[in-house]
């Protein structure tokens, strides 16, 4: 590949210290639906932000990442249990994902508490290819 190629490639990439940067959101909007917004991270209470704050930003950005995250450790473990063989993995594996799950969501919740929109770790990739 071509000196000139690479230079390109690496100017369109953001930098690290970029991409982990949290997205600011707008302060009015934070301390209108800031309450509301703590419920994204406590398992299917995300639909509420989901549905009732639809004109925040920062609530949208929030309750989808909660779905997504109740989804993945809810939703799908529970699917996973009916299935025989598998089911064994699930016994050892569901204490792991359980600790996990609290950890992003205190995260989240963090997030929420200092008024950012940042994504969390894997998830927030999971969300971007989302369309919610």
């Amino acid at each position: 590949m071509p000196k000139e190629e690479e230079t390109k490639k690496e100017e369109n990439q953001p930098n690290k210290a970029e991409a982990a940067r949290p997205v600011q959101a707008d302060p009015k909007d934070v301390e209108q639906n800031k309450a509301v917004t703590f419920l994204s991270y406590i398992g299917i209470l995300a639909l509420v932000p989901l549905l009732a704050a639809k004109e925040s930003k920062f609530a949208q950005f929030h309750a989808k990442q909660g779905l997504v995250l109740a989804v993945i450790f809810f939703v799908i473990p529970w699917i996973l249990w009916y299935i025989p063989f598998v089911y064994w993995f699930m016994i050892i594996l569901w204490p792991i994902a359980i600790i996990i799950e609290l950890v992003l969501s205190i995260i989240g919740l963090l997030n929420v508490a200092k008024g950012e929109m940042k994504e969390l770790p894997v998830i927030g990739e999971i969300v971007k290819k989302i369309n919610i």
